[in-house]
């Protein structure tokens, strides 16, 4: 990717819970995983109250970061750079340096140099079939600049005798490369030393390692301990003993300021010579050679100064070893020794593979020296820094670092810019960044940046909040539904919270969580964090794609990925078909990885983060999947899976509901496992076994010596080999001891396996008998309803056995709830004792809410009751109304109750209205009506049958006016609405006893509509395709309709593709501001023929005119056919009788008879078209061409058949004509449209009609008659310039006129023949270059110049 420019992944989801959902960590992340793990890798950002204090004591925080080389991160990166570092040390070993090329400004890629040649067969054969263009070309390098002569130069004398030595084959004595004088200078390489670092190693003085210390051989000195260490030092100066072989010792270079990085160190078994101060007690020879050595730095003299001392030194022991060979041991034949130039080894030139017969000359190198550039690369891991810092002094280290990097300070620089910094630096073999980062710091040891009870700090009521939420990095992996609380040991990472301090560049590389188990990480404060996920099921393809493309790395370390070492660019990735996404995590966020995603990132700049891993539920079969997966790898295993699910499954009654059936899941696979395994060793005869308590054995006593996974349940041991131990899928690998020395050793019999196994299922069903139970009892129906007793019955059951918070509990909780409040407030309307009237609508719904309650009411049928007065049969009689009034009125007093009697015979009479209006045998109901009975009944006394007759009528209004407003929104199409959606509407508004207008037109509209459907699907269904004409109204109809059809889409594009078509046929053919249309232009033109001497064409004539047939047979093809084919025939006889006429009017010689288009009398100059005969005059038409404008400059100008005078009049040429081929495309381009148009059915017959013409012409040009005029002409045409020629040497240097060119006897071609000529013209729009003028011959036809004008 070096040299492109970063693409930006898509980003991951982000989710802001709310406050409610914020309570609950475990059960949101389990809420959000079916979205965020198809991702890999999501953001939190919690509510914005939420804000833990820093917790960290910032003066005491101190630590030592690790050392990042950039480029030596990225895969590809790290290959070429140890690829270098080989080539460099061959070089070296050689007694020269390595210089690398530029080429085109940019450093020589030696490693793809190398691979690329490879590929294509080796250095041999791409110098052999010259392929050094394509290498070239393949590196990128741009072409035509000779750069694969430069490739080959340089590969020939800088990678060839590296590749050659690789493969086994003997190198020259002296074998250097050449130096190559090129126009850039090359660059001298500083290796790398890459396999040198090893990675860090966990404090010694720490336990909380993730795995026990196990036996490891101490580290090398350092360097600092050799300046520390007088002993060190002492044995540093003056060379190890016999015993001390192999101690990678190095001295500081005093001439190197301490500022600067030293180069690495080298291999511990190369012994590196370095000068040495010269000591004041040398002897006087000592002195002067030691002088020599330190004034020439290109020396190449065989001895360090140690050396040459011992040899001086007699009574030195290391006197006796410098002469020893080093293969037989002996020390004879002085003269036969060969001293090493790298190790100062002696050998005898007869003990080497294969014998030496002679001393080589100049520099040589031993066996053991040269085997170094074969050794395989070692381990690769990140240095630690020799500073330690405090969050303040690397604070500033980090902003000063990133300022003076960008130029700009520290929060101006956009992230965008740093992310494609980042990966241009991790891809550059050129620019060696080192970035610091402060990774995997213990929190137990360091302090979290949450708050912590642990006592030894006295919190506030805030920080104690904190200190107990779930989101607290330290709380969080210990929650009731984690699976890592019932882990008992405190694993540093997983349980206990790392601590992260960052800087730019500084980076985390590819990986997946140890156990394939959650991650969450929160950034505390500073800089974002960048990530990029991989999903789950994209896995093994990134693990795929990086051992293809590097896998020189996987080859000495297969578990690369585990070591959190390498990174690879994310758009390589995606371009071979991984899925990355990416974010930006700013502070106060959270970033959680699901299980098995890998994820990697870097840093923006100064930054605090933490992160910790945990397993809920859903994880176990993940986790039983990875430690599979170890086992293959051969991995260990930070704790284990056996253990882990037996330890939950020994107390059952301890978890959470949903734990205990996936522990119950989880144990039962397990079980059937161990089961089939066990069963496998008694068939082998193995029947000894003894118990073992695993898990008070430390992991190393209990590991598989073959896949390292840590025993649990059972393993495989054997007496006579005690300190071995394997898992029973490796029982084979034992040992070879007799199998009666083989025995079991196991945790729990398999009875109490399937005890244990028992007991889950039984705390599993208890929750799922009583969520049967609770399910049965919310959804019973009327007549098997139980009581309320029984339900809460079942709520105490749960709180009992404490059961979850759960759906089916807060269901039942709320039935429980609307029981006692209906209970409440049917008594109390029962027992009069409300503190307000219900209404009419409250007593309604009160009533449906204890019908749909699941448990059995007691009250229901009393508040039915009450509820069932109807209004329509709640008023008095109006007869028995008008008698009272009438009493009313004889009596001799004026009794109020007269009034009130009135206002009763109103309500009487308005609630007959109503009750006819809305009865079914009421007449038409309309918006008008029903809001004329609301004006009335606002009028009318009050009552409760009045006001329940208004709330319906205001129901039914407030109904029918919604349904009325939604069919005016489909009628205004602003967004037409599908047939099925209006339909919908219409059958739904059809319920409503009320006439609304707008749904009657919207009816109407979906009743056109349909008929519209109809139409096209009888066109579309019949023998022909439709016509255009027919399309087209019907688009013109479906347009009108506020309905949204597919097919009017459909239509409309098969429409607009017919006008396309329809365009460019017309720009084929027309003229510009041409009078005629197409299907004119196409087709044979008879009237006009026979009128063409009297009256122009008139215009507007339209197209149903121009074959004579009505609209409707024009619908058929056949009619088509038959009309063309007649109009042809009628065109033919009208031309030739147009030709006799005008060919009898005189030339210019009489005047008086009018000509041309103006119609006006004879006036030279005079023109006579070639078709019609007519004479035209020369101002009012144009003057054809003398010269044939498609064959450039003829040769001979003069011969009369080089001449093109041939005219066609206005009348005759009324379109372009183009070329057949054209023609052929267009015909094409009409079969793939599903529409019938009259132009294109004429086009087809006058193609028919110009290829039988140029049949006709090709057999009229091959008859002997015309190829013998053609081979006079030829000939004649030949012997023109000898003529000249002869004519010059006369003196006559005049040009010939025409009339004295020799001529040609024609008189045999026969007339027939010649009359093509100009039938070939007469076809509307098709030219043939058949005729005398068309082709330097005069008479050439061919297909390629066959195409198509209009006469």
């Amino acid at each position: 990717m070096e040299g492109e420019d970063f693409v930006p992944p898509p980003e991951c989801p982000v989710f802001e819970p709310s406050w409610e959902e914020f309570q609950d960590p475990l059960g949101y992340i389990a809420k959000i995983r079916p979205i965020a793990e198809k991702s890999g890798i999501c953001k939190i950002r919690p509510p914005a109250d939420w804000q833990p204090p820093f917790a960290v004591e910032v003066d005491s925080f101190r630590f030592t970061p690790r050392i990042q080389r950039l480029n030596e991160l990225e895969a590809e990166t790290r290959v070429k750079l140890n690829y270098l570092d080989r080539i460099a040390k061959f070089w070296e070993i050689q007694g020269s340096s390595l210089k690398i090329p530029n080429i085109e400004r940019r450093i020589l890629d030696l490693f793809s140099l190398s691979k690329v040649v490879i590929e294509e067969g080796g250095f041999d054969i791409v110098s052999k079939e010259r392929r050094w263009a394509r290498v070239a070309q393949k590196l990128g390098y741009p072409t035509g600049r000779n750069i694969g002569s430069l490739l080959r130069s340089h590969y020939e004398r800088i990678v060839y005798p590296f590749e050659v030595f690789h493969a086994g084959a003997s190198l020259p004595v002296n074998t250097k490369p050449k130096l190559y004088d090129g126009e850039e200078v090359d660059r001298e390489y500083k290796p790398h030393s890459i396999p040198l670092r090893q990675s860090v190693q966990p404090s010694k003085m720490s336990s909380y390692g993730r795995r026990a210390n196990r036996l490891q051989p101490d580290p090398d000195p350092t360097e600092e301990d050799i300046e520390k260490n007088p002993e060190l030092k002492k044995l540093q100066i003056y060379g190890a003993g016999p015993k001390m072989m192999g101690l990678g010792l190095v001295p500081r270079n005093k001439s190197i300021p301490k500022k600067v990085t030293p180069t690495p160190p080298p291999p511990p078994d190369v012994t590196v010579k370095n000068k040495v101060k010269k000591e004041e007690d040398d002897d006087d020879g000592g002195d002067r050679h030691d002088e020599k050595d330190q004034d020439d730095p290109n020396s190449d003299g065989p001895c360090t100064k140690m050396t040459m001392r011992l040899r001086r030194n007699l009574s030195n022991p290391q006197f006796v070893d410098s002469f020893v060979c080093r293969m037989c041991g002996r020390g004879d034949e002085d003269e036969k020794l060969l001293l090493c130039d790298g190790c100062d080894d002696n050998y005898h030139t007869f003990c080497l593979l294969p014998p030496l017969t002679e001393a080589p000359k100049g520099n040589w190198r031993c066996p053991k020296c040269v085997a170094e550039c074969k050794r395989p690369a070692e381990a690769f891991g990140f240095e630690q820094a020799t500073r330690e810092y405090t969050l303040q002094s690397f604070g500033e280290m980090a902003d000063t670092y990133k300022a003076d990097y960008f130029n700009m300070p520290v929060h101006m620089v956009p992230t965008e810019l740093v992310e494609k910094e980042f990966w241009r630096l991790v891809s550059s073999i050129e620019e060696d960044v080192t970035v610091e980062y402060g990774a995997d710091i213990h929190s137990k040891e360091f302090g979290s940046g949450f708050p912590m009870n642990n006592g030894k700090k006295n919190l506030s009521q805030e920080e104690a909040d904190y200190a107990r939420s779930g989101w607290n990095l330290n709380v969080m992996p210990v929650l009731e539904q984690s699976v890592l609380c019932h882990i008992n040991a405190d694993i540093s990472g997983m349980k206990v919270p790392w601590l992260y301090v960052g800087m730019v560049f500084s980076a985390f590389c590819w990986h997946i969580e140890d156990h394939w188990s959650y991650s969450i990480n929160y950034l505390h404060w500073g800089e974002p964090k960048t990530w990029y996920g991989v999903p789950s099921v994209a896995a093994e393809r990134l693990e795929e794609v990086m051992k293809k493309l590097t896998p020189e790395l996987f080859e000495s370390q297969p578990d690369l990925l585990h070591q959190l070492v390498t990174i690879m660019n994310p758009n390589i990735l995606m371009s071979h078909g991984v899925p990355v996404v990416r974010t930006n995590q700013c502070a106060g966020e959270f970033v959680i990885t699901f299980p098995r995603a890998y994820h990697s990132g870097f840093n923006q700049g100064y930054n605090f983060a933490e992160a910790v891993n945990f397993c809920t539920a859903d994880w176990l079969p993940a986790g039983r999947s990875c430690i599979e997966h170890y086992r293959r790898l051969r991995r260990y295993c930070v704790f284990s899976h056996e253990e882990l699910t037996c330890k939950m499954a020994a107390c059952p009654e301890k978890l959470d509901l949903n734990l205990a059936a996936a522990t119950h899941r989880e144990m039962f696979i397990i079980v059937q496992e161990e089961r089939k395994l066990r069963k496998g060793l008694l068939e082998r005869g193995i029947t000894e076994a003894e118990r073992e308590a695993f898990e008070l054995l430390p992991d190393d006593e209990r590991q598989c010596d073959n896949c390292k996974t840590t025993c649990f349940l059972s393993a495989l041991a054997c007496s006579n080999c005690p300190e071995r131990l394997v898992c029973l899928y490796h029982t084979q690998d034992l040992c070879s001891c007799p199998t009666d020395k083989l025995y079991l050793r196991y945790r729990y019999t398999l009875d109490e396996l399937f005890a244990m196994l028992h007991r889950l299922k039984v705390r599993a069903e208890v929750f799922d008998s009583w969520a049967n139970r609770v399910k049965e009892a919310l959804e019973q129906e009327e007549g098997n309803k139980i009581g309320i007793t029984d339900l809460e019955v079942l709520k105490a059951e749960a709180a009992e056995k404490k059961f979850p918070d759960n759906e089916l509990l807060q269901r039942l909780n709320t039935v429980l709830t609307d029981t006692h409040n209906c209970q409440q407030t049917s008594t109390e309307l029962l027992n009069k004792t409300q503190t307000r009237r219900m209404t009419l609508a409250e007593l309604k719904a009160l009533v449906e809410k204890m019908e749909n309650l699941p448990c059995v009411m007691s009250q229901l049928e009393d508040v039915q009751v009450m509820s069932d007065r109807d209004w329509r049969r709640d008023s008095a009689p109006p007869e028995q109304l008008q008698a009272l009034l009438e009493k009313g009125a004889g009596l001799p007093v004026d009794a109020p109750e007269c009034e009130l009697l009135k206002g009763l015979q109103e309500q009487g009479r308005w609630l007959g209205e109503v009750r006819q209006t809305l009865g079914p045998e009421g007449g038409e109901m309309t918006l008008a009506v029903l809001r004329n009975l609301m004006e009335v009944g606002c009028n009318v006394p009050q009552s409760v049958s009045v006001e329940t007759a208004m709330a319906e009528l205001q129901e039914l209004l407030t109904i029918a006016e919604r349904w009325e407003e939604k069919a005016q929104i489909c009628l205004e199409q602003r967004q037409k609405h599908p047939l099925s959606t209006l339909d919908a509407i219409v059958n739904e508004a059809q319920l409503i006893p009320v006439k609304l207008p707008n749904i009657l037109s919207l009816q109407g509209c979906l009743s056109r509509a349909k008929a519209w459907v109809t139409d096209l699907e009888e066109i579309q269904n019949g023998e022909h395709y439709p016509c255009l004409d027919d399309l087209e109204g019907l688009v013109a109809i479906g347009r009108d309709l506020p309905v949204r059809m597919e097919e009017l889409r459909q239509l409309e594009l098969q429409v607009a593709s017919a006008h396309s078509w329809r365009d460019k046929a017309s720009k084929t053919f027309l003229k510009k501001s041409s009078q005629h249309s197409l299907l004119q232009v196409l087709c044979p033109c008879v009237e006009k023929r026979k009128e063409r001497g009297e009256e122009t064409d008139p215009l507007g004539d339209p197209d149903t005119n121009t074959l004579g047939l009505s609209a409707q047979d024009l619908r058929d093809p056949g009619a088509i056919v038959m009309a063309f084919k007649e109009g042809e025939h009628q065109e033919k006889e009208a031309l030739l009788r147009l030709q006799k006429v005008n060919l009898s009017k005189p030339g210019s010689s009489t005047p008086p008879q009018s000509v041309c288009v103006c119609g006006r009398a004879p006036r030279p100059p005079l023109l006579r078209c070639h078709l019609c005969k007519d004479w035209f005059h020369g101002g009012c038409v144009p003057f054809p061409s003398l010269l044939p404008s498609s064959s450039g400059h003829p040769i001979n100008p003069l011969c009369w058949w080089d001449w093109d005078s041939r005219f066609l009049c206005p009348r005759c040429q009324r379109s372009r004509r183009p070329r057949l081929e054209t023609i052929l495309a267009l015909l094409v381009a009409l079969q793939r449209l599903p529409v019938r148009l009259p132009e294109g059915e004429a086009l087809q017959c006058l193609t028919e009609r110009a290829i039988t013409w140029q049949g006709r012409a090709k057999e009229a040009l091959d008859s002997p008659e015309i190829q013998g005029a053609l081979e006079k002409l030829q000939e004649l045409k030949q012997n023109q310039p000898r003529r000249e020629e002869e004519d010059r040497k006369k003196g006559n240097c005049d040009l010939r006129s025409p009339c004295s060119m020799p001529s040609v006897d024609l008189s045999g071609v026969k007339l027939t023949t010649i009359g093509l000529w100009s039938s070939g013209d007469v076809f509307p729009g098709v030219m043939n270059h058949a005729s005398p003028s068309g082709s330097p011959t005069g008479f050439g036809v061919c297909q390629e110049n066959a195409t198509c004008p209009n006469a």
